[in-house]
């Protein structure tokens, strides 16, 4: 629907418009970082400044989730994410580009690393036995009603993480298409603006998700989920 407003990937299938956008928002996140390392200061300024503001929050609400010291060790993962989701999903805001997080191909994948990823963790601290017998419940004489339950919501979360994010969207560049249709001459500056915070808040869901499932795999012993 947005394709007659496209600038890059104009009359080519979706796949490459996909393709295009998603590099894009790969290529932007990469300049970011490199201006924000480039020079570094005690006293950050400028992009340094914000950057390390988001790295400090995106610690602080993970330390919330999961202890300190493995937040910071996932922070990797999770801040690269919250990053790359934040850029993709503001790539529709502005007329001319989609969010390649509006595909349900990009959002699938995005799901699928961390869905192996916490497994891999899980598995990498408790064992392969002790990790998938936790599946089973505190109660042997439930296991075998409680291990496929417990599968079957470990699937779910790949389910949910992908189409909530796809969904939300799709959905906010359905919205931007319409008003662009409607009143493409005129700035809707509202539109952009909630259309910016739900960009910010699906960064956010994503990322604590993350968290939350990496929370639950490697750290058993705590049963704090």
């Amino acid at each position: 629907m947005n394709e007659p407003f496209l600038f890059l990937g104009f009359g080519s299938g979706p796949m490459t418009v996909l393709v295009i956008h998603s590099v894009l928002a790969m290529i932007i996140a990469l300049v970011v970082a490199k201006m924000a390392t480039r020079n570094l200061q005690t006293v950050p300024r400028g992009c340094q400044n914000v950057m390390e503001s988001l790295v400090s929050g995106i610690l602080t609400v993970g330390g919330d989730v999961i202890r300190k010291d493995l937040a910071r060790k996932y922070l990797p993962l999770t801040g690269a994410l919250a990053i790359y989701i934040f850029i993709a999903n503001m790539l529709g805001v502005f007329p001319g580009f989609e969010s390649p997080t509006d595909n349900v191909n990009l959002t699938l994948t995005l799901a699928l690393i961390v869905f192996f990823y916490y497994h891999y963790e899980g598995i990498k601290k408790n064992g392969v036995i002790h990790y998938f017998a936790h599946f089973a419940g505190p109660v042997k004489i439930l296991a075998p009603l409680m291990f496929p339950i417990e599968v079957v919501s470990h699937i779910s979360r790949i389910i949910s993480l992908s189409f909530r994010l796809f969904g939300n969207m799709k959905g906010d560049d359905l919205f931007l298409a319409v008003l662009l249709m409607l009143a493409p001459w005129i700035v809707p500056l509202p539109a952009f603006a909630l259309l910016t915070f739900s960009a910010i808040l699906q960064a956010f869901v994503f990322m604590i998700l993350t968290y939350v499932y990496l929370a639950s795999a490697t750290t058993l012993e705590e049963e704090t989920l």
